[in-house]
């Protein structure tokens, strides 16, 4: 059977799972296209694919057939793809390994997507989203992770909280300050760590700064005032992970 009616009950489901708010009740989401399908689905996160009507099953998993007009409907993109899948969200929420990054307040989906594709390149453990981080399942932030956010663990937890749990626990809190900070290249990372990285426009905040160990910058060209925080992060990881 095919589903063509844009009015059909699934089909109104799916369409709602564009929004957080039902991405949170139903501890579900959707991601598009094949190459982030294959990457849901060997981290075991497909519940249901969503395939255009004539499309080959790759895998042996509950379907449904859709028509182009539903697919267009249910899709974000400005072209839909011939296949979908609705996933369910990672129950993990505990922190795990020796190198943890702390994200506050990180709000631009492109942004989050590149950490968390530049966290699986060097070797980031744990992911923390505070509290007014934009949401992992956002659309934009799966597409801009290309399917890396299956390989990390990602968890939500409160900045602070998390911070002195890290601190009771031995790992090395480093901010970001460029004005009263350490050359990141000068800095020994061998102990357990986390790096906190802060909002595009404000930085962290300043009482989680305060929280810090130490603070690091990146030594650069005086002519730049900054770096974009996807690629300020994605260098403090790589150095500290050398």
């Amino acid at each position: 059977m095919v589903i063509t009616s844009l009015e059909n009950s699934k089909v109104k489901d799916y369409v709602k799972l564009q929004q957080r708010k039902y991405r949170d009740f139903t501890n579900t989401y959707i991601i598009e296209g094949e190459h982030l399908v294959i990457e849901a689905y060997k981290a075991g996160l497909v519940k249901e694919l969503i395939l255009l009507d004539g499309e080959k099953v790759p895998f042996d998993i509950d379907y449904i057939y859709v028509s182009n007009e539903v697919m267009k409907k249910i899709s974000t993109l400005d072209t839909a793809p011939t296949i979908m899948a609705v996933c369910n969200k990672s129950n993990s929420s505990d922190i795990v390994g020796d190198k943890v990054l702390l994200l506050d307040g990180i709000q631009d989906p492109g942004n989050l997507g590149t950490i968390i594709r530049s966290s699986v390149a060097f070797n980031i453990d744990t992911i923390i989203l505070s509290e007014n981080t934009v949401d992992l399942y956002n659309p934009k932030v799966l597409r801009a992770t290309q399917g890396m956010y299956c390989h990390v663990n990602i968890i939500s937890r409160d900045a602070i909280d998390a911070i002195n749990y890290l601190k009771d626990n031995n790992y090395i809190v480093y901010g970001t300050n460029v004005n009263n900070g350490y050359d990141v290249r000068e800095v020994d990372s061998n102990d357990k760590f986390c790096l906190i990285m802060g909002n595009e426009g404000n930085g962290v905040r300043e009482g989680i700064q305060n929280m810090c160990d130490k603070n690091l910058y990146i030594k650069m060209n005086n002519a730049v005032e900054s770096l974009n925080v996807g690629v300020a992060c994605s260098i403090l990881l790589y150095e500290l992970g050398r």
